[in-house]
C-alpha cells in the first residue's frame, strides 16, 4: 500500500509517500508554493519525480478551512478538492484536513525527543485519552484530541482564536498597556501579528514583525525580551483557561513560530499556568509538550488515512 501525503502552508508544501503504513523518508520533498501556480501542479510534479507510483490513498492536510471534502489556502490562490486529487493520482480514496487537525492526529505518535515535553509528571498520573494541540503562528487554534478505546484517534474542530480574551488575560494586559483597543480575540493578540502589535504599543517603538521581536530578544535588546516575557505570561494564563476546558491529562502540545517562542521562558510560562488556586489540581496534572519535528504533520496525515 502506498499513500500520498502532503503538508500545505502559505509559504512552502511538504509531500512524501508512505509504504506499509511507514513514511518512506527519502521522498520528502518540499516545494516552494512561489514556485507553482497551482497544487495540482505541485502533486503532478512530485509523483513524476518518485517515478508514478500507483497511490491507493491521498491525505493533504491545508494551513486553511476544509468543508465538504474542498479546501482553500488563506494566503495564496490555491484550491483543494478531494475529487481532484482522486483524479491527478488515481488514489480510490482521498482526504483533505485541517493542518492543526493533522497536528491532532500527530499527538499519539509524539514521544521521546519528539515530544518535546518541559513538564512530566509521574507514570502515576491520571490518563484520559485526552490532548490538545495549542497553535501559535501566523494565527491561532487548538484541536482536541481524543484516543478511543479501540485506538482511535477523534479530533476536533474549533475557532479558539475568534474568542474573547478572559478576564484573567484582559486584566494584567489592561495593566500593562492601559489602552488595549485592538486585542479584542484571542487571535488578536496570541497569532504572531498579536505579538508584533504588543511589542510596539508595550515598548512605545514602530512594528516590526513577530519574528524579528523574538530574534531582537534573543540577541539581547532589553525591550524585545521584556516584551516576549509579557508575552509568555499572558500565553500562560491563556493555556491556564484551555487546560480547564478540554482537560488535556496526556498533554498540552504547543506548535507555532510564536508558541514556541515562550520554552525560553519556560518558567513564567508555567508560574502562570499555575497561578491560579482555582480547581488548580487539574492545570497541576497537565504535561506540556512542544511540537518541533517538522515531520508531525505528515505523521498527522497518515494517521487521519488509517
Amino acid at each position: 500500500m502506498i499513500f500520498l501525503l502532503a503538508d500545505v502552508g502559505g509559504t512552502n508544501a511538504r509531500l512524501a509517500l508512505a509504504r506499509d503504513g511507514v513514511i518512506d523518508r527519502a521522498t520528502i520533498s518540499r516545494f516552494r508554493g512561489d514556485d507553482h501556480a497551482s497544487f495540482d501542479e505541485v502533486v503532478s510534479l512530485f509523483l513524476e519525480q518518485q517515478g508514478n507510483p500507483g497511490i491507493d490513498a491521498v491525505c493533504v492536510d491545508v494551513a486553511g478551512p476544509v468543508s465538504g471534502g474542498q479546501a482553500q489556502l488563506t494566503n495564496r490562490d490555491w484550491d483543494f478538492t478531494e475529487a481532484r486529487l482522486r483524479d491527478l493520482t488515481g488514489a480510490p480514496r482521498a482526504r483533505l484536513i485541517n493542518d492543526l487537525i493533522a497536528l491532532g492526529y500527530a499527538t499519539p505518535a509524539l514521544d521521546g525527543e519528539a515530544a518535546g515535553f518541559l513538564r512530566r509528571l509521574p507514570e502515576t498520573a491520571r490518563g484520559n485519552g485526552q490532548r490538545l494541540v495549542v497553535n501559535a503562528g501566523t494565527g491561532f487554534n487548538v484541536c482536541a484530541v481524543k484516543v478511543l478505546p479501540d485506538g482511535g484517534i477523534a479530533c476536533l474542530e474549533a475557532e479558539e482564536g475568534h474568542t474573547r480574551l478572559p478576564h484573567s488575560v484582559w486584566l494584567p494586559l489592561t495593566e500593562a498597556l492601559g489602552d488595549i483597543t485592538g486585542f479584542d480575540s484571542v487571535e488578536e493578540l496570541f497569532a504572531g501579528r498579536g505579538l508584533a502589535r504588543l511589542h510596539a504599543r508595550y515598548a512605545g517603538v514602530a512594528p516590526i514583525r513577530a519574528e524579528a521581536v523574538v530574534a531582537a530578544a534573543a540577541s539581547g535588546d532589553e525591550a524585545a525580551e521584556a516584551t516576549c516575557a509579557l508575552y509568555a505570561h499572558l500565553f500562560g494564563l491563556i493555556c491556564r483557561e484551555l487546560a480547564l476546558r478540554f482537560m488535556p491529562m496526556e498533554g498540552m502540545f504547543l506548535a507555532g513560530s510564536v508558541a514556541r517562542s515562550c520554552t525560553d521562558r519556560f518558567d513564567i510560562f508555567e508560574a502562570a499556568f499555575l497561578s491560579d488556586p482555582l480547581m488548580d489540581s487539574i492545570p497541576d496534572a497537565v504535561p506540556i509538550g512542544v511540537i518541533r519535528d517538522d515531520m508531525a504533520a505528515l505523521h498527522g496525515c497518515l494517521a487521519a488515512l488509517r
